[in-house]
C-alpha cells in the first residue's frame, strides 16, 4: 500500500507538468479518479443544469462509484503514466 501511495503521489505531481493538454473527457476522468482516490465514493449534492462545469465533474466523480481506493489509484498512475 505504502508504495502504491507513493506512486500516486508521485502521478499526481506529474500531472501538473504534463508537456501536453489532455482533453476534457481525459481531465474528467483524471479528476474523477482523483476524487475517487482520495475522497471515496461521491456523496455531495448534484450542482444544478446551470453549473456545466461542476455537473460534468460530478458525473465524472459520479461515474467511479464502488470502484475501490487501491484500484482507483492503479487506474490513476496508469493513466497519468500514459500521458507522460
Amino acid at each position: 500500500m505504502a508504495n502504491l501511495k507513493t506512486k500516486f503521489e508521485a502521478a499526481v505531481a506529474n500531472s501538473k507538468s504534463l508537456t501536453e493538454r489532455p482533453d476534457n473527457a481525459t481531465l474528467l476522468k483524471i479528476y474523477a479518479l482523483y476524487k475517487q482516490a482520495t475522497s471515496g465514493d461521491n456523496t455531495e449534492k448534484k450542482p444544478g443544469m446551470l453549473d456545466m462545469v461542476g455537473r460534468a465533474k460530478w458525473d465524472a466523480w459520479n461515474g467511479c462509484k464502488g470502484t475501490k481506493t487501491d484500484d482507483a489509484m492503479k487506474q490513476y498512475v496508469a493513466l497519468i503514466e500514459s500521458l507522460s
